[in-house]
């Protein structure tokens, strides 16, 4: 651990503590828009980088250098686990991650082998370890949510509609709930490990799930998330749940073993807060919004920033979605102060 103090409002704002300032932290902080990261990606995939826990461990921690963020996330991709269980899954450049053989029956799942973190991704565990060392504000990790996990297993790569698995939901039940129950297992083997190591929160990333009704998310979805969020709760690290356009989806989010509730910029804090959410909630700027002029993003920012203070509970400050790659490295380093300073004052 460096000698400089510990920064850890953002743990405390997960836990509902009183905080200094608003945290902020950005989704796909990691690389991204940043040119550093650019000029490695040149030489390097996503998947050679994060087998290198010293590359790793440089490109997770440059945004929190250059930004001054309140947390790092892992540079990492949810497919990680994948392969260790017998996907054979790429990540290809402008399409995302590519899987060759895609779930189509119960034999297919029946096939899915278990992770051995300490032997199939002991890169990932080894650049935690790293981080520790170095940073000083907390390392959060991540896993993917089962659902999410099984639409690119069973599309064979990300999707606009996701026909086929929900397809596959509806007439293979039996098939569903076996693959959910393993993806499950598996993220739950994988979490406690990076916690282990010493990850100091970790976000659940259910991407894709929005594209669920509510009736279908409580029979289909939820009891593999109250399973993965049991088995994590007693391990005393904070835990976030997030999906896009899943705003439907929060209060049943907010009925899990949980702390935080990830919001996208579809729903207004304030009418989170009126749903009954009290956890603490994370979001919500649009990202896009990072492209307009400064006046524009300071007075969006300051309105989400107004509500998550004039709100019960606490609140930590992100995008409702992730970072891409035009934006401009010196207008996060600008909204995190902006956000740093204005509700310093408050």
């Amino acid at each position: 651990m460096s000698n400089q103090v510990f920064n850890d409002n953002f743990l405390r704002a997960c836990r509902g503590e009183s905080v200094s300032h608003t945290p902020v932290w950005y989704m796909r902080q990691a690389g991204r828009s940043q040119p550093e990261y650019r000029k490695i990606k040149e030489k390097y995939s996503l998947f050679e980088i994060t087998h290198q826990p010293e590359l790793c461990a440089y490109v997770t921690k440059l945004p929190v250098d250059q930004y001054n963020n309140d947390a790092a996330i892992l540079y990492k991709d949810i497919m990680t686990p994948l392969p260790a269980i017998g996907v054979d899954v790429e990540i290809k450049s402008g399409i995302g991650p590519v899987i060759d053989n895609p779930i189509r029956s119960k034999a297919d799942v029946e096939k899915l082998g278990e992770i051995n973190p300490e032997q199939d991704v002991p890169y990932v565990l080894d650049t935690i370890k790293l981080l520790r060392e170095q940073l000083t504000v907390p390392l959060i990790s991540f896993g993917g949510a089962p659902f999410t996990l099984a639409s690119y297993m069973i599309e064979g790569g990300p999707s606009r509609n996701y026909h086929k698995t929900k397809a596959f939901m509806y007439s293979e039940p039996e098939a569903w709930h076996l693959l959910m129950d393993k993806l499950a297992d598996t993220t739950i083997t994988y979490v406690k490990s990076q916690i282990a190591a010493g990850a100091q929160a970790i976000q659940i990333f259910d991407s894709w799930v929005g594209t669920l009704n509510v009736q279908d998310y409580r029979t289909f979805v939820k009891p593999c998330m109250t399973k993965i969020f049991t088995a994590l709760k007693g391990e005393g690290v904070p835990l976030i749940m997030f999906g896009v356009g899943a705003s439907h989806l929060v209060n049943e989010w907010h009925d899990l073993p949980l702390d935080v509730v990830g919001l996208d910029w579809r729903l207004p804090i304030q009418e989170a807060r009126a749903k009954g959410i009290t956890k603490t909630v994370q979001g919500n700027l649009d990202p896009t919004i990072l492209m307009a002029p400064w006046e524009v993003i300071e007075e969006r920012a300051k309105a989400i920033l107004d509500q998550g203070l004039q709100s019960d509970g606490s609140f930590i400050f992100n995008l409702g979605h992730g970072v891409f790659p035009e934006v401009k490295p010196d207008t996060l380093k600008r909204l995190t102060a902006f956000v740093h300073e204005y509700t310093s004052q408050k």
